[in-house]
């Protein structure tokens, strides 16, 4: 008898990603992967993704709609736990924006599947990958030189430590308490890594080309780009959490 395949959930928050979201649904679906759901975690887009959602449900798509917007990190806490609830083994997350290469999904899962890793990230800073070619100078800087920082005060000894496309084992989100996630932003991806490593968990990375969004506008505001400088500091200094 066949060993079923493992239910694999994408988990996508959305906010006015109303032209990206059908496009991003039909890459995931012509993946043809065993039992790949996707779930939508839409914030009361304004645009009316929530709506664009709703449209493309089915049995392999499920909407998740949220009343405020506030922040990423809620955003992914609140989809994780739905997926975890129904019954995922594998939780993968990546933005609706089409930066994530859709394509390097089978390659997170056969690493994830044929090692002892707790998460498996596509990453721009291994060897095979790289950061957008639209990109001017001083953004592959800032972003070269984050990934530095964090490691730096962290000591995550991951190349692309701030890296938003992951595929997490079921057990590696519940070993790592997300209601208790208190980071937001961007800054959450860092708090996610740390939270594993200091479970003893191991992080493995794949290479992706990382693209410039194809519709609407970036969310790294002021407030995100402060949020995230401060946080490795608070997550290396402050209260530890209880295993």
């Amino acid at each position: 008898m066949a060993e079923a395949s493992p239910k694999t959930t994408v988990v996508v928050p959305t906010y006015n990603e109303r032209e990206n979201l059908p496009v991003l649904v039909a890459r995931l679906r012509d993946l043809g992967i065993p039992d790949l759901h996707v779930l939508v975690v839409d914030d009361n887009s304004p645009d009316g993704t929530g709506a664009v959602a709703d449209g493309l449900a089915g049995p392999d798509l499920g909407v998740l709609h949220r009343t405020e917007k506030d922040g990423l990190g809620r955003a992914y806490i609140a989809g994780m736990t739905r997926a975890l609830d129904e019954g995922a083994d594998v939780v993968i997350q990546m933005d609706a924006d089409l930066s994530h290469p859709t394509d390097r999904i089978p390659a997170l899962l056969e690493k994830l599947a044929g090692t002892d890793a707790g998460v498996v990230l596509g990453s721009r800073y291994v060897e095979g990958g790289r950061t957008a070619s639209e990109w001017p100078w001083h953004r592959k800087a800032l972003s070269a030189w984050a990934n530095f920082y964090v490691n730096a005060i962290l000591r995550l000894k991951v190349k692309d430590a701030t890296a938003g496309f992951k595929a997490w084992r079921a057990d590696t989100l519940r070993a790592i308490d997300l209601p208790s996630i208190r980071s937001n932003g961007y800054s959450f991806q860092v708090e996610m890594n740390y939270r594993t490593v200091q479970r003893g968990l191991r992080i493995l990375e794949v290479p992706i080309v990382f693209e410039e969004r194809a519709e609407g506008a970036s969310k790294m505001t002021l407030a995100v780009q402060l949020e995230s400088a401060l946080a490795p500091w608070k997550l290396r200094f402050g209260r530890k959490e209880s295993r």
